[in-house]
């Protein structure tokens, strides 16, 4: 996929992230045995990645507190499944909205008390242009499969001294977008969607064309995480 496409995740020919065919991740989120997906391209070309999204469904953990810290104003967590940010953030007293567009992952989180709306990030959304931090967390920079598009699009949801927490890739100038599938532990794969995937070293010049400039950087727990704040 070019630079220049966007199919967005709330998926304009259906093209969800984990839906679709066996539904594997409405199958977790349900408590299916299984709590792992594996995230590989449709084409082969890139090497199959995993994603513990069992981590997803509990609470927040010491890492996941790291995105949070310095943040006082409405925070809106894209792409929050079963809304663990969502929560963490509630209980600092810091006003946060999720949003996903797999229903079950926002009934999910509703549920354990989340605010959280069934809403792609491409929609029009709450509070434009009046989020102080948004998070973009578990490789969500990948969703729609043009993390410069998504990107511009959380920059101009931003208040005026927002920024937006982004969690990268481990391999450093990883840059990669294609078509992608997941498939769980017992076999069942969805349909595919546009994904991308991004280094903590890549991200600066992806977050660049986006109007973003990467202020912080940080690790905790074998994760890795960046601060862009637009660019001046």
């Amino acid at each position: 996929m070019s630079a220049g496409t966007r199919i967005d995740r709330a998926g304009r020919d259906g093209a969800v992230f984990g839906a679709g065919h066996a539904e594997p991740y409405e199958r977790i989120l349900a408590g299916a045995r299984t709590s792992r997906l594996v995230l590989q391209s449709v084409d082969g070309t890139h090497r199959p990645h995993s994603l513990e999204v069992g981590r997803w469904v509990r609470a927040a953990t010491s890492a996941d507190l790291t995105a949070l810290e310095g943040a006082t104003g409405p925070t809106l967590d894209v792409g929050c499944g079963p809304g663990r940010m969502v929560r963490a953030a509630a209980a600092r007293s810091i006003p946060a909205l999720g949003i996903d567009v797999a229903p079950r992952a926002v009934a999910r989180a509703r549920f354990d008390g989340s605010l959280a709306l069934v809403r792609s990030v491409f929609h029009r959304l709450p509070l434009e242009g009046r989020w102080q931090t948004i998070l973009l967390m578990d490789g969500n920079v990948g969703i729609g499969g043009d993390p410069e598009a998504l990107l511009a699009r959380c920059r101009d949801l931003l208040a005026p001294l927002g920024s937006i927490v982004i969690e990268v890739d481990a391999d450093p100038h990883l840059e990669v977008r294609s078509w992608c599938t997941v498939v769980d532990d017992d076999g069942n794969e969805s349909e595919p969607f546009p994904w991308a995937r991004v280094g903590r070293v890549a991200i600066e010049a992806v977050a660049g064309r986006a109007g973003l400039a990467v202020a912080a950087r940080w690790s905790a727990a074998g994760r890795h995480f960046v601060r862009a704040v637009p660019s001046p």
